[in-house]
């Protein structure tokens, strides 16, 4: 894989600096090759046990030999199952990593914690299984949540940080019922951590991508129109941050992907996305979560992303389950690369018979999922054309 044989020689450039940074123990293993250019796997809700779905096991083999990506960051919900088989549902999870000698990063979702074995104990076991390549620590035990940390990535060149990736933990639920988020004392370390990265960047803010799990609430004034909450009707219309919204997705304002269910953010919002804006870093945030959603859309200049889920033990979609993968050019990272990896696209090429000997590499369902693929695609830039012209 891509592990850049100069790292060493560029430690010696980097050393002044990168002891200033609260980041992690990791820091500088991550770095742009020699074209410039740094590749991200999400891949998220892969949701399952003990033993996992050989063709989500498969799948996730097969992207890494395509793609070749820098580093996978798992989303979320990434097992689940009885708790006496946790250990072995993460160890055949990153296998597929540590056999491919790539790094991971590890953010947690609702479910993770659900069986009985918490999210400390979740994170020594990717670290115990996943070895050199898991690159997430809990960098400040005491913020809230476990594994919110930054992984900075230097250049091609190795002379400063040219990009960095925050992975935060979103929580799971709050008191009474919902969805959590995450929290003040997380974004006041993300943004000391960002001006600590800054500041050993010679003053230069340093572009990054945000992970977690569950989506900012924003996404809903970015795509959703309001609508009068006393006509709120269940299922149609959802209240986030005391506005209420109906399902009417504007696709003119999406720039690619789909909604097929309302998004599921945290009930209370913390201000993270407004540390975003005044901090200026993150030009794109990443959630998982909501399994059958993909979509892509600019926010006050940043994009909110949707991946859709991996997993074949939780409700999915044929027409868009599977990952996504990020191209980042370290000259001009705002316009990376994003592609969505469709696992029915795959088994319909051929071109892994591994994965196509799968039980759940049905070619009947993954023809049905891009016909419906395709529908869906047309119907939402039909859409969108007439929004834009209304």
């Amino acid at each position: 894989m891509k592990k850049v044989l100069s790292v060493i020689l560029s430690l010696c450039m980097v050393l002044p600096f990168a002891f200033a940074v609260t980041a992690t123990e990791n820091t500088d293993v991550l770095q742009f090759d020699e074209n410039g250019e740094f590749v991200i796997m999400h891949l998220c809700d892969c949701q399952d046990g003990f033993p996992a779905s050989e063709t989500m096991l498969a799948f996730i083999r097969y992207t890494i030999a395509k793609y070749d990506p820098d580093i996978v960051v798992l989303g979320g919900d990434n097992t689940v199952g009885p708790k006496e088989t946790k250990a072995q549902a993460i160890e055949e999870l990153v296998t597929p990593f540590v056999e491919s000698e790539t790094y991971f990063a590890v953010t947690f979702g609702n479910h993770d914690n659900e069986q009985g074995v918490d999210k400390e104990q979740l994170l020594e076991y990717y670290q115990q299984f996943g070895g050199e390549y898991c690159l997430t620590i809990d960098i400040v035990p005491e913020l809230f949540g476990v594994g919110t940390h930054n992984l900075p990535v230097l250049s091609s060149d190795g002379s400063k940080y040219a990009f960095n990736i925050w992975t935060f933990d979103s929580n799971t639920y709050v008191e009474g019922g919902g969805y959590d988020a995450v929290h003040e004392d997380q974004i006041e370390w993300y943004k000391q951590t960002a001006a600590d990265l800054a500041a050993a960047n010679g003053g230069e803010v340093v572009p990054a991508m945000a992970f977690q799990h569950i989506i900012v609430g924003e996404v809903f004034p970015a795509i959703f129109q309001t609508y009068p909450e006393a006509l709120a009707v269940p299922d149609i219309t959802k209240t986030v941050d005391g506005v209420t919204y109906s399902f009417t997705p504007q696709y003119d304002r999406i720039t690619s992907g789909v909604v097929m269910e309302f998004p599921c953010p945290g009930e209370i919002n913390y201000g993270q996305f407004d540390a975003f804006l005044a901090v200026g870093d993150v030009i794109a945030t990443f959630s998982g979560h909501d399994h059958i959603n993909s979509f892509t859309v600019p926010y006050k200049g940043i994009d909110i992303v949707n991946t859709p889920g991996a997993t074949f033990n939780s409700y999915g979609d044929d027409s868009n389950r599977g990952c996504r993968i990020l191209t980042i050019n370290e000259n001009d990272p705002e316009n990376y690369k994003n592609e969505l990896v469709s696992i029915s696209d795959v088994i319909l090429s051929g071109e892994d018979e591994a994965l196509n000997a799968t039980k759940d590499a049905s070619m009947i369902k993954a023809l049905f999922g891009k016909f419906v693929q395709i529908i869906i695609d047309v119907f939402c830039k039909v859409v969108g054309f007439i929004q834009g012209i209304a």
